[in-house]
C-alpha cells in the first residue's frame, strides 16, 4: 500500500521536564531535537509498520529543513515537496514528568501552502492520503489540501482527515471545518475528546475518537464501539501516540492502531525508533 500524507513534517524541540515548570526560574530536563510534525509522524509510523509512505509538506532550504529531511530517508519516507524559501517550521513539546505534553507551534512554511504549488503527479499510485487538520483548516494551506485531496481521490484513494488539535478547529469554525471535511469527502475523520467538543458531531463514514489511555470510540453507520487500550506499565511520553494510532489504524485497522500507539509511548519523541 501506498499512503501519502499531507501537512507538517517538523522539527520538533522535546523538552522532558524532572518536576513541573515554577515561573521565573528554571527546573532541570532532557532536551531532544527530533523531526516530526503530524503529517510527518503517521507517514513514519506506517512505514514501519510495512506501508510505501510518502509525506507532502513545505520545507526551507535550512538546517532544520536538512534536519527533517534526514530523519524521514531514515525511516524510508519519501518527501515530496515545492521549492521554498521560507523557514521550517518548528514545534516545542513540553512532556511533564507524568508523560503529557504541551506544545507550541511554529507552522514555518507550511502554514502556507496552495493550491498553485500542488504538481498532480505527486499522488501517482496513492492508495490512501492522510490529511492534517493543521493544513485543511489553514487559511493558508486550505486550497493546497482540498486539491490535494481532489487529486488523490482521482486515482481512487481513500481520503482521511485528522482534526489536529481543539484550537485548530475552533479558529476555522465548526461549521467551516464540517464543510471542508465534506469537501475533500473523507471515509474517516480521526479526533480527540477535545477535537470532537469542539468540532461537534462528525460527518464521515467512521469517525474515531481517541481516548488516550481509556482507548478509542468507533462511529460507524449508526452505531458506536468503546474500545479499551492495551495496558501501558511506563509511559515515557505522549507525542506523537494519536499519529502512530492513526498510521496503525490506516495499515492495519483498529487492533494494530492500539498497539501502535501503545508503543509510540514507551520511547521519546513522536517518530518510530529505529532499530
Amino acid at each position: 500500500m501506498r499512503l501519502c500524507t499531507f501537512g507538517d513534517a517538523v522539527v520538533d524541540v522535546v523538552v522532558a521536564l524532572s518536576r513541573l515548570p515554577v515561573p521565573d526560574d528554571d527546573v532541570p530536563a532532557d532536551i531532544a531535537l527530533v523531526a516530526g510534525g503530524q503529517a510527518a509522524n503517521v507517514a513514519a509510523w506506517a512505514g514501519s509498520l510495512g506501508a510505501q509512505a510518502a509525506v507532502i509538506t513545505k520545507l526551507g532550504n535550512d538546517s532544520a529543513g536538512d534536519l527533517v529531511r534526514h530523519v524521514l530517508a531514515a525511516h524510508d519516507v519519501e518527501v515530496i515537496a515545492p521549492a521554498s524559501a521560507g523557514s521550517s517550521g518548528i514545534i516545542a513539546s513540553l512532556v511533564t514528568p507524568d508523560g503529557r505534553r504541551t506544545m507550541a507551534s511554529d507552522r514555518g512554511a507550511t502554514a502556507s501552502f496552495t493550491a498553485e504549488e500542488i504538481d498532480p503527479a505527486w499522488f501517482f499510485a496513492c492508495d490512501w492520503l492522510h490529511i492534517s487538520g493543521y493544513a485543511l483548516f489553514g487559511d493558508g494551506s486550505c486550497s493546497g489540501a482540498l486539491r490535494a485531496g481532489q487529486l488523490a481521490r482521482a486515482q481512487g484513494a481513500t481520503i482521511s482527515v485528522d482534526l489536529s488539535s481543539a484550537t485548530t478547529v475552533e479558529s476555522c469554525g465548526r461549521v467551516r471545518v464540517r464543510e471542508l471535511i465534506a469537501e475533500v469527502d473523507a471515509g474517516i475523520i480521526f479526533a480527540n475528546e477535545a477535537e470532537q467538543a469542539a468540532a461537534g458531531v462528525l460527518h464521515a463514514p467512521i469517525a474515531v475518537v481517541k481516548r488516550g489511555a481509556a482507548g478509542c470510540t468507533v462511529y460507524e453507520q449508526g452505531t458506536r464501539r468503546d474500545v479499551a487500550a492495551p495496558l501501558v506499565e511506563h509511559v515515557v511520553d505522549t507525542t506523537g501516540a494519536g499519529d502512530a494510532f492513526a498510521a496503525g489504524w490506516l495499515v492495519g485497522g483498529l487492533q494494530l492502531a492500539l498497539e501502535t500507539a501503545r508503543r509510540s509511548v514507551g520511547v521519546r519523541g513522536a517518530m518510530p525508533p529505529k532499530d
